[in-house]
């Protein structure tokens, strides 16, 4: 693990999906608003592939958004922070993003929803978790983490033995 994390925080598929369900009860009336002061439907989700699409699914089917574009950037090399780069952009988002939902699982250092930013200021940014140097370009979340900590999504998980925390925390003071 690299030096930059210090604690390890695994997430299940069934917490990946009730941290998602509650995302979308926060975003449910945050939507543009439409006429006389109610509050409309989202235009669409842009996912921030790959991490914000199992998320960007499950707050689709709760808010019922059908128009789901990807916008593909890149930013890690396994645990090591590299260069945020766009490798493609949503399709069909004209203009400044106003009425679309940007969706991550993960905001860590907030490098990729401010590249996001640059090119859709208005749209609302919304992720399940969210650490404290990336918690200035995000408008929504659910849980915050410490910087120090790693997360561990479902998807990049396998069942194996795992060291109690007393035994590695011992080792780690030695």
């Amino acid at each position: 693990m690299s030096d930059n994390y210090t604690k390890d925080f695994p997430v299940s598929w069934e917490e990946m999906h009730r941290n998602a369900k509650a995302l979308a009860w926060k975003l449910l009336d945050k939507g543009p608003e439409t006429v006389h002061g109610k509050v409309g439907q989202w235009k669409g989700i842009i996912a921030i592939t790959r991490g914000g699409m199992v998320p960007a699914c499950i707050i689709a089917r709760e808010l019922e958004v059908l128009n789901i574009e990807t916008f593909c950037i890149t930013s890690y090399d396994v645990k090591e922070q590299s260069e945020t780069k766009i490798l493609k952009k949503p399709e069909s988002v004209q203009g400044d993003g106003k009425g679309w939902l940007v969706i991550d699982d993960l905001v860590d250092t907030g490098k990729t929803f401010e590249l996001a930013r640059e090119m859709y200021p208005e749209a609302h940014y919304a992720c399940i978790y969210v650490k404290p140097m990336g918690q200035e370009q995000t408008d929504t979340f659910v849980t915050a983490f410490s910087q120090d900590t790693w997360v561990h999504f479902p998807w990049d998980l396998e069942n194996q033995y795992a060291t109690p925390l007393a035994r590695s925390h011992t080792k780690d003071r030695d």
